[in-house]
């Protein structure tokens, strides 16, 4: 973790959210309900909340990452760092702490998707140890229409 910044990585807290909504608007595009930032949040507080991280530094949220894990896989979602903070290995030490969390809970194996139509993560993703493995991704979406969540 890069010293000259003072970098923490720390669990999410109720006054990052506005911070946090912010960083995704600008980084993670995705109009689809299930996908609306406020209710993204919601959920993980109610389900794991201890692998809802952000980068901070100073009083600012820098970067995001949120961590799932069912009993046998971990899953990596939100990794999102400010574009003022890229290069700067902010997301590396996001996904390493979330990975030794992961593994402090007994998880083998971690996965993640990314989008076809950014591809530019795939260098990244590589460069920390991650591989495109030969699977086909499968989804249904359960979002109830909105108010109901």
């Amino acid at each position: 973790m890069p010293e000259e910044m003072n970098m923490e990585i720390r669990p999410y807290r109720d006054d990052d959210e506005a911070q946090v909504v912010e960083l995704w608007g600008g980084t993670i595009a995705d109009a689809a309900p299930h996908n609306d930032p406020l209710l993204a949040i919601r959920l993980k507080l109610q389900k794991d909340p201890n692998l809802f991280l952000v980068a901070a530094v100073g009083d600012a949220v820098v970067g995001t990452v949120m961590g799932g894990y069912d009993g046998h896989r971990g899953w990596i979602y939100s990794l999102a760092v400010d574009q003022a903070y890229r290069r700067r290995s902010v997301a590396t030490a996001l996904v390493r702490r979330l990975e030794e969390l992961l593994r402090e809970m007994g998880c083998l194996k971690v996965n993640l998707q990314v989008r076809g139509s950014n591809s530019d993560v795939f260098g990244f993703y590589e460069h920390i140890g991650y591989s495109v493995e030969d699977r086909v991704s499968l989804g249904k979406r359960l979002y109830y229409e909105e108010g109901q969540a």
